[in-house]
């Protein structure tokens, strides 16, 4: 009995040795005694929320910097992440989502999913997308699209975020 304990005992640790050396750092960062890196200077300020770009619940997409925010109705960053942006950028400005699709063939051909549209320009349809393979390819720049893609999760955080009305804060 002693030596099926043991080995018990055993197996517990080692299991619990491999969580704590395969957990991220996230963990870690808020755990008494353990140190948690400083983002830098730089980084914290491309990751903050662009200057004039409205209050309250909506969305936020920084052509320059190529990112988009979810913003809750504090005003608070609920998410940020990079994207891949369409050849045809939106006029910087606010819009509303208009429409949202669960997954269509995209304006490059490219099978998507969490179409979130909110505008038009230049007679091409504007909106955020993943997709399906969760490619994020440069865009042919001889062609006209306007899928400003994302990785799937993003995607799928958006899709929920940004419903039929919700607006969408386009800032340089």
């Amino acid at each position: 009995m002693a030596g099926l304990t043991a080995a018990a005992l055993g197996v517990v640790a080692f299991l619990a040795y491999q969580a704590n050396a395969n957990a991220p750092d996230s963990l870690a960062r808020n755990r008494p005694g353990v140190a948690s890196p400083e983002p830098s200077k730089a980084k914290e300020k491309k990751l903050e929320l662009p200057a004039r770009s409205g209050t309250g619940l909506r969305v936020v997409y920084a052509l320059k910097a190529q990112r988009v925010w979810l913003v809750g109705e504090d005003n608070s960053v609920l998410r940020t992440y990079r994207v891949t942006p369409s050849t045809v950028d939106p006029p910087v400005g606010t819009y509303a989502v208009t429409s949202r699709s669960r997954q269509i063939t995209g304006s490059d051909g490219v099978p998507v999913e969490h179409v979130v549209i909110f505008t038009e320009s230049e007679g091409t349809v504007i909106g955020f997308s993943a997709a399906v393979d969760g490619s994020r390819p440069e865009p042919d720049p001889d062609s006209k699209t306007g899928g400003v893609r994302s990785s799937r999760a993003d995607g799928k955080a958006l899709w929920r975020f940004a419903t039929v009305g919700v607006e969408v804060a386009v800032v340089k």
